[in-house]
């Protein structure tokens, strides 16, 4: 059986599964994508599906400092929505 790979979720600092996982990613253009595919080039961070860890890293602008760049409010609320639709 093959091992999923594991990344730690920018919130609450858990190890989990890559595809349980949600990317987001900052490209050569400095743009902000949400990355379901895992497949997207760039810098990627992590995030559970849990709006208490998106709350966390708003409060904490925690993606702002592993991106290095600021974060904007529509991003926050692209996230909010794909975590709520789940």
């Amino acid at each position: 059986m093959k091992r999923q790979p594991q990344r730690t979720c920018m919130g609450c600092n858990q190890k989990k599964n890559k595809n349980e996982l949600i990317r987001i990613v900052k490209n050569k253009e400095n743009q902000i994508n949400i990355d379901r595919t895992a497949k997207m080039e760039g810098r990627g961070a992590y995030l559970c599906e849990d709006i208490k860890c998106l709350e966390k890293v708003i409060k904490s602008k925690r993606l702002e400092r592993i991106l290095d760049m600021k974060i904007s409010n529509e991003i926050y609320e692209n996230l909010r929505g794909v975590i709520l639709d789940k």
